[in-house]
């Protein structure tokens, strides 16, 4: 079942277009790796999806619902509920602990404050975070940060995470471990994930690859695909 689709869009970015009717089509459980170069538009055929830009034409939804033809505030309630983010570097809050973070798209869910707190303090122990969940964002590694970025992004248990470039500034074994996360998380929660990557290698841990070409999604040649 399609969770996340992107039918015929086309986006510009100044004056040049990024995005000359792209199609893409995730399932649910499945993890997508979208490969291209810096600057080559995987960015913004990330805002595309989550509705953070609006196409010039196409057509994008989330779970059955259109996020082009949405207001801002319905827009914005769909995001809450339905989606997750992961952005470059982690973009916690800085003078939140760790657990604070994650917890954070439960209470604008209105979720009880001890609720939260208890799915919040399990998930990042799942995730390997530890004992600086009680940590502020500085007083832990880079790793753990990242980590915590993936925990607040699934939560709230959205129906699809949308991850961009999130292993920058890792090295390379941290990359690795994040992105198979990130993997693992789609296939037990049955989300629909969305990484876009500058790195082939690490593409390949996904389920399927598709790569930003002249403003278009091609298949890569050995990946499983439903792109055209």
């Amino acid at each position: 079942m399609s969770v996340l689709s992107a039918c015929d869009v086309v986006a510009r970015a100044g004056t040049s277009a990024e995005l000359l009717g792209a199609h893409l089509e995730v399932a649910e459980g499945e993890a997508v790796a979208l490969l291209g170069p810096r600057r080559s538009g995987t960015t913004t055929m990330l805002q595309c999806l989550a509705g953070l830009a609006q196409p010039e034409s196409g057509r994008v939804r989330l779970d059955g619902v259109d996020l082009t033809g949405l207001r801002p505030h319905e827009l914005a309630a769909t995001r809450l509920r339905s989606l997750g983010l992961v952005f470059p570097g982690d973009e916690l809050l800085p003078e939140l602990t760790l657990v604070e973070n994650v917890e954070l798209p439960l209470l604008r869910i209105e979720i009880p404050a001890d609720l939260a707190r208890e799915h919040a303090a399990a998930l990042l122990g799942r995730l390997f975070v530890g004992a600086g969940a009680y940590r502020v964002p500085s007083a832990v590694s880079v790793g753990q940060r990242q980590r915590t970025a993936v925990a607040r992004a699934l939560v709230h248990q959205p129906r699809a995470v949308l991850a961009d470039d999130p292993t920058s500034g890792l090295d390379s074994w941290h990359a690795l471990a994040l992105f198979g996360l990130l993997v693992a998380a789609a296939r037990d929660a049955g989300v629909a994930v969305v990484v876009a990557t500058h790195d082939p290698e690490l593409a390949e841990l996904a389920d399927r690859v598709v790569e930003l070409k002249d403003g278009r999604l091609v298949a890569r040649p050995s990946a499983r695909t439903s792109i055209r």
